[in-house]
């Protein structure tokens, strides 16, 4: 089978906010950022300690039969839990009470308490907890959009997907593989929306996804206590090595009108982009209307138009994005 490029996601150390915004958020690249403080959590977020102060609040979690889980296919159940006994759960390989099966992997994404209008918070949701997690002063306050408390069963992997925010992932207990691809590979990477149609990165599909194979992949282990700096469109794909529980912070990088104000997810496409691809789907409707000759010419003038206007190159890009040969669609 033919490999993908590789290449490990660097690691900054003794960084302050000061490395941080002048050597690090610039070049707009991954990077795990090592040895900045993130409070007592690293001490105290043992599974006795979380269930003990984060009580029989009610949360909502993924379940599945299988670790691998797929947003696209819908390969898991939401099921509500009292959160001590998730935590109490999710740390083990089997269960004696059980969902769907004993050996059933479960992941927690918080969510604000009103799940439709309110971004997760860490301050609101889990009050007592987020005393014990000090989050990265690499950004301006007004510009914080949510903290998301993540928790994940030992071996639990996360569809690869990109948000349009940026954000630090900190990992506070357990090893947690990252695979990255950059938003330049996008058309390698099969996309459904903001999702990866390839699930098993590791072992693809080439015959349904022959393009894989071009996209450069970056990986990353996180220790306990790294923070891994994602930036906005940066595809990112998840292995918990171990059950493991941290927080992802995004905030506004760009101004706040870009953005969509009723998104409390923060994954929602910034308005411009919005507009551009419903006004990209009437064109396309509109080219329906055509012969196929004359819709394959258009369509090619449209890809070539879009090019020159939007696509940035550098020296580090060896192809066209442009080349569309043997691509789908």
């Amino acid at each position: 089978m033919e490999l993908q490029e590789k290449e490990s996601v660097p690691v900054v150390t003794e960084v302050d906010r000061d490395v941080f915004l002048r050597d690090v958020y610039p070049q707009r690249r991954p990077a795990v950022l090592r040895g900045v403080s993130l409070g007592p959590c690293l001490q105290k977020w043992t599974v006795e300690e979380l269930g003990r102060r984060g009580g029989g609040r009610p949360v909502k979690v993924h379940v599945s039969t299988l670790p691998q889980m797929d947003f696209l296919r819908k390969n898991f159940v939401y099921r509500t839990l009292p959160f001590d006994q998730f935590v109490k759960r999710a740390s083990e390989t089997k269960q004696e009470d059980f969902f769907l099966c004993e050996e059933e992997s479960y992941y927690l994404r918080s969510l604000g308490d009103d799940v439709r209008k309110e971004p997760a918070d860490l301050r609101k949701q889990f009050p007592d907890l987020s005393q014990d997690f000090l989050v990265p002063p690499f950004f301006e306050s007004d510009q914080f959009f949510s903290s998301v408390f993540r928790i994940s069963s030992c071996g639990l992997q996360l569809w690869t997907h990109y948000d349009v925010m940026d954000n630090l992932l900190a990992q506070v207990t357990g090893r947690k593989r990252v695979v990255l691809y950059s938003p330049r590979d996008a058309l390698h990477l099969y996309l459904s929306g903001d999702k990866s149609e390839v699930l098993d990165i590791d072992n693809p599909d080439l015959t349904r996804f022959p393009d894989f194979v071009k996209a450069k992949r970056y990986e990353c282990v996180l220790e306990p206590g790294d923070l891994l700096f994602i930036p906005a469109l940066w595809f990112h794909n998840t292995l918990a090595l171990q059950f493991g529980v941290g927080v992802n912070v995004f905030w506004r990088h760009l101004p706040a009108d870009s953005y969509d104000t009723k998104d409390p997810y923060g994954n929602k496409d910034p308005v411009a982009a919005g507009r551009a691809l419903q006004a990209l789907e009437g064109a396309l409707r509109a080219l329906d209307r055509l012969p196929d000759d004359y819709r394959d010419f258009y369509g090619r003038r449209m890809t070539r138009r879009i090019q020159e206007r939007t696509f940035h190159h550098d020296e580090t890009e060896n192809e066209s994005p442009c080349d569309l040969s043997n691509k789908p669609g």
